[in-house]
């Protein structure tokens, strides 16, 4: 009895053993506990702290188009970053990771002119990352010429007209005029001045720049921000559209329209939903160009009317500088008439003759005009 005792505890021993063994060893049918995982608590973020300063360019500063921008920094301390990021208008420009803190932004980012931002991001582990934003001002890298003209023709015009916009197609001109219940679009015949068509607007609105688009003439207003497209052939109202800005000049470059507000800032508009895709700033070699109103685009340029002076500027559409001034001081040539009240406004280009023609708010004479180069 005592013999079979003990051979029983044996096999039981043995049998909790196996067990045992083939619990901890995984196998199917058996539970495996795993010790739990070690929890860590992610290190805290610590704030950011200044490490660096922007020493060049200093704020606001002119840099010409087409050039390299120098970055020079600074450290706040004997703390280095481990890394800066340098953004240029919104796009990556390039990274520093040593000593010396300086990088040059490429030329080919540099091409538009304007106020241009240069952002820096300087990162340290567990620092949040430290940022600092500057401005610099981008102007044009060439001194634009100051052209003269010749008068080719000269034309009757109606000196009731508040000349607000122009253009011409298939031998007529399209007329925009301004002022409160005198606002008007016209159609008319260019070698006697007469009006052959004409569609009044609403007396509280103030007529100004238009344009010819797909079929559909476009015309602004100038404090309403509204527009009105028309019929071409019969002038009949079509439908409205809508903008932000003041409304002054406005004119059609390939499938966008250019659009001005009196600012030196010019609209590229997409026609179907009327919306800015991009704009530019206007600048010559000194400063921006302001002033900006009644637009045409010629042979790859847009030139503008500046208000209240006898210039037209010559625009370049990709980068926004002032290649030429056009200079019609003079123009007019009739002691009688102040063209200092009644200014120079209205530029209509014949694409089919090559043929140039400006006017001016209620001025009695339209030319044909040859630039001298």
């Amino acid at each position: 009895m005592k013999r079979n005792y003990v051979n029983g505890i044996i096999l039981s021993l043995t049998i909790t053993m196996i067990t045992w063994i083939l619990s901890c060893s995984g196998k199917p049918g058996m539970k495996s506990e795993k010790p739990p995982l070690l929890q860590t608590e992610p290190e805290p973020e610590l704030p950011a702290v200044n490490l660096v300063r922007l020493v060049f360019p200093a704020e606001n500063a002119e840099i010409k188009l087409n050039e390299k921008i120098k970055i020079v920094l600074e450290l706040e301390s004997r703390v280095q970053p481990d890394s800066i990021k340098i953004i240029f208008e919104g796009k990556p420009a390039g990274e520093l990771y040593s000593s010396p803190w300086e990088f040059e932004i490429p030329a080919s980012l540099n091409i538009t002119t304007g106020r241009k931002s240069i952002k820096i991001t300087a990162y340290r582990h567990r620092n949040k990352p430290q940022i600092v934003t500057s401005f610099i001002t981008v102007i044009s890298d060439i001194v634009p010429a100051r052209q003269k003209f010749r008068v080719i023709n000269t034309f009757p015009h109606d000196p009731g007209a508040f000349t607000q916009g122009l253009f011409f197609r298939n031998g007529y001109l399209y007329e925009s005029t301004g002022q409160e219940k005198k606002s008007t679009l016209r159609k008319v015949d260019l070698q006697t001045g007469e009006v052959l068509n004409q569609h009044n607007l609403d007396p509280d609105l103030f007529g100004e720049g238009i344009t010819f688009y797909d079929g559909k003439i476009y015309q602004l207003t100038w404090q309403s921000k509204v527009g009105f497209i028309y019929d071409f052939e019969t002038l009949r109202l079509l439908s409205k559209f809508y903008y932000q800005t003041e409304g002054w000049g406005i004119a059609t470059m390939g499938n966008r329209l250019i659009m001005s507000d009196g600012s030196n800032v010019l609209y590229i508009i997409d026609p179907g939903m009327f919306l800015p895709v991009s704009q530019l700033e206007v600048y010559d070699n000194k400063s921006k160009v302001s002033d900006l109103n009644e637009l045409e685009y010629i042979k790859g340029e847009i030139w503008a009317n500046i208000w209240n002076t006898d210039l037209i500027a010559r625009i370049d559409p990709h980068s926004g500088k002032v290649l030429a001034y056009i200079d019609l001081k003079g123009i007019m040539n009739d002691p009688s008439f102040d063209t200092s009240v009644n200014v120079l406004n209205g530029i209509a280009y014949d694409s089919d003759n090559d043929r140039i023609f400006v006017t001016g708010k209620n001025w009695h004479r339209l030319f044909e005009i040859k630039v001298i180069e």
